[in-house]
């Protein structure tokens, strides 16, 4: 199987040594994704505008390497305050209303550029 680079303006862009995303047969992965609008380079305030953010993220590489969040099985959400769970869920479940992935939810000590959350997916391309 080949490894395929997967870039998109509409993401933030590798601030390291690592890709947006890579695509292995017919998985994705994406890497993990913070509030950082491609665009501004602006990160939101709140944790709710924070989560859709980072959803938007991980969707717009998911959709250059050709696949959508309905493929989505398995997602990775890192919390620096576990407090922030339920408002997180409740934006995060508007992007999965139905038949949502395996998903880990874990607090830590520091995220990138002190924001308060970061996600990464894995998916099917299809």
């Amino acid at each position: 199987m080949n490894k395929e680079i997967i870039s998109t303006n509409n993401a933030p862009g590798a601030i390291g040594p690592y890709s947006q995303g890579v695509k292995i047969g017919e998985l994705i992965y994406t890497s993990g994704q913070i509030p950082l609008n491609p665009k501004t380079g602006e990160i939101p305030e709140t944790i709710q505008e924070q989560t859709k953010q980072s959803l938007e993220n991980c969707k717009a590489i998911l959709e250059a390497g050709g696949t959508s969040l309905d493929n989505v099985f398995k997602t990775t959400v890192f919390l620096s305050d576990m407090n922030d769970f339920v408002s997180m869920n409740e934006v995060y479940a508007s992007y999965f209303p139905s038949n949502p992935p395996a998903r880990s939810a874990v607090q830590v000590a520091r995220l990138p550029k002190d924001v308060k959350i970061e996600i990464e997916m894995i998916a099917i391309s299809k």
